[in-house]
């Protein structure tokens, strides 16, 4: 694999956090709505807490594992396949770095 710029990496790693954030709210919004259920009393407090456990060391620690890493531009690939990032926003020098990984999850996405 050929060296890769500073740029680049320095893009990968903005690029990543962008990512990372989004689908973290992303897992968020779902937890966001068991506090609605438990201020409208259709969940206790305990329920609740239980609740963010489950969201702690599940959606949480598996969206934290997916960027975690040193190389995350296969996350980046998941994302600009799954929408989470649009092509658009993306430099053309990224997207081509991220070419290889991108056509994979679409690809996966399909079958």
């Amino acid at each position: 694999m050929p060296e890769t710029s500073r740029r680049i990496k320095r893009l990968v790693r903005e690029y990543a956090a962008i990512s990372h954030d989004r689908e973290l709210g992303q897992a968020l919004r779902d937890l966001d709505v068991q506090f609605g259920r438990w201020r409208n009393g259709e969940i206790s407090a305990t329920e609740l807490n239980d609740v963010i456990h489950q969201f702690h060391d599940g959606a949480s620690r598996e969206v934290w594992r997916k960027y975690a890493t040193n190389r995350p531009e296969a996350a980046l690939g998941f994302a600009v396949a799954t929408g989470i990032l649009r092509q658009e926003e993306l430099p053309a020098e990224l997207l081509r770095r991220l070419a290889g990984f991108i056509d994979f999850y679409q690809a996966e996405q399909s079958a």
